[in-house]
């Protein structure tokens, strides 16, 4: 990086030579994330403290045509907070501050540093509900939830986060800073950059402080875990569950190897899976009324008894409950731990989860790979673990791409996508061409060169081919 004595000297007159570092290790610690096992460390690593000194970090990075790349909780799945290109790491983690809990009008402003399920406990702290909670919740970021437009279990009744921005103060490229919207339920004035920004995964602007909305708080739910002797047929129940007329707070899957690897690496789990047993479906309802509740999972219950099942267990107590969500959210923690993998985001239609699901042990084994599925039923949204095993290195880098581009190439066949939650970032952005047609990715490119015309923030993301 040019001029990089000259730069370092600026930097540390905005932040403070304390929040400037270039040391080896503080650089590979912020040069990956929780993509697979890549690796891409910066030049320099930089801790502002606020929105006026990431904005002169941002001017002078722009003046200087200086890669950088907004750093979070370092979470994330798609290689989004990677430094592709070196350049500057800006990490946002010193924002870490709940500015304000309004109950009057049922929101909260806060900076991007403050973890998730902080942010949830802080809000139900005075009766009130948000609802987005990614399986990383107890380690991500709220800024980063906004990158991604995450998800998460509930996803299906209470929406991602998208749903929930009303406002973003934001530092552009240039360095200026805006507010993208207002602090109000309604907003029918010009474009919507507020939703423009959300997930547009750090490429467009910096995200400084955060406008949410809020619900009040649910005081009841019920939790369920259905085993299936056919995994197809769990797929199955999902959509005949809505059409029932039962919107779940959470509807989860999990193939039997899913189930397999959480058992075997996450502490603290016994939950009696039997060896004929292919899945499960976990399945929440919530509300502030027990007696509804009830009726709902029992109708639930009459819903999934036309397919194989076995019996249906409902977790009588809070640590049950736990229980069973640890065995869940580990699945992906299992699998990482534990093995060399690639892990997929795909999304369709409901009603063709099954096909989906077929489709891709199907295209494993063309392939030669196995593959863990599990993910948010409810929502169509099924997560792909690919697992190298005893694959070749050869196989790894040449064969399994093909395979992973025949999945996304089945996914958006069946109406779906490349991505329901983790972003594109890094690792997707090479099958762009499956989801959109030329025209499609000049538009989103030309969005990116209005913001960005130098191109220095996140470079090498989402849009194939790209050069800086």
């Amino acid at each position: 990086m040019n001029n990089l004595a000259h730069i370092l000297s600026e930097i540390k007159k905005i932040v403070g030579e304390s929040y400037v570092f270039t040391d080896q290790e503080t650089l590979n610690n912020y040069g990956h994330d929780e993509t697979e096992d890549l690796s891409f460390p910066p030049h320099i690593v930089v801790k502002p403290a606020n929105t006026f000194e990431i904005a002169e970090i941002i001017k002078l990075a722009n003046e200087f045509k200086i890669p950088t790349t907004p750093i979070g909780g370092k979470t994330g799945l798609s290689g989004g907070a990677l430094s592709v290109y070196g350049g500057i790491a800006l990490s946002t983690e010193r924002l870490n501050k709940i500015i304000d809990i309004d109950e009057k009008n049922v929101q909260v402003i806060t900076e991007p540093a403050v973890i998730t399920q902080i942010l949830r406990e802080a809000v139900a702290n005075k009766g009130l509900f948000y609802p987005v909670d990614p399986s990383s919740l107890g380690s991500c970021f709220i800024g980063g939830n906004i990158a991604e437009n995450s998800g998460g279990a509930r996803a299906v009744k209470y929406g991602v986060t998208k749903d929930y921005v009303l406002n973003l103060e934001v530092v552009l490229p240039n360095g200026e800073i805006i507010w993208t919207g207002a602090n109000t339920l309604k907003n029918a004035t010009g474009y919507n950059l507020t939703q423009l920004m959300v997930g547009s995964e750090g490429t467009l602007g910096i995200v400084t402080k955060i406008v949410l909305k809020l619900l009040p708080k649910v005081n009841h739910n019920i939790l369920m875990l259905v085993p299936f002797y056919k995994a197809e047929q769990a797929c199955e129940a999902v959509s005949e569950i809505f059409k029932a007329g039962i919107t779940p707070s959470a509807l989860e899957f999990m193939e039997r190897d899913a189930i397999d690897w959480s058992l075997r690496y996450v502490e603290g789990i016994s939950v009696a899976v039997k060896p004929n047993h292919q899945a499960h479906l976990l399945i929440e309802v919530d509300g502030n009324y027990p007696d509804i509740l009830m009726q709902e999972a029992e109708k639930i219950v009459s819903v999934v008894e036309q397919f194989e099942i076995d019996e249906v267990l409902f977790a009588d107590t809070e640590d049950q409950k736990n229980a069973l969500w640890k065995m869940r959210r580990g699945v992906a923690e299992a699998v990482k731990a534990n093995s060399i993998y690639k892990e997929e985001d795909t999304v369709v239609p409901r009603y063709e989860l099954p096909k989906l699901l077929k489709g891709i042990k199907q295209i494993g084994e063309k392939y030669g790979f196995k593959s863990v599925c599990y993910g948010h039923a409810g929502d169509g949204n099924l997560h792909v673990n690919i697992i190298k095993a005893n694959l070749s290195e050869e196989q790894w880098q040449k064969e399994v791409p093909k395979g992973i581009r025949e999945i996304f190439e089945l996914t958006v066949s069946l109406k779906g996508t490349l991505s329901g939650e983790h972003g594109i970032g890094w690792v997707q952005k090479n099958y762009m061409d499956i989801a959109f047609s030329k025209t499609h990715l000049e538009l989103m490119e030309g969005i990116k060169r209005i913001f960005d015309p130098n191109n220095i923030l996140n470079p090498g993301k989402i849009f194939p081919d790209e050069d800086i």
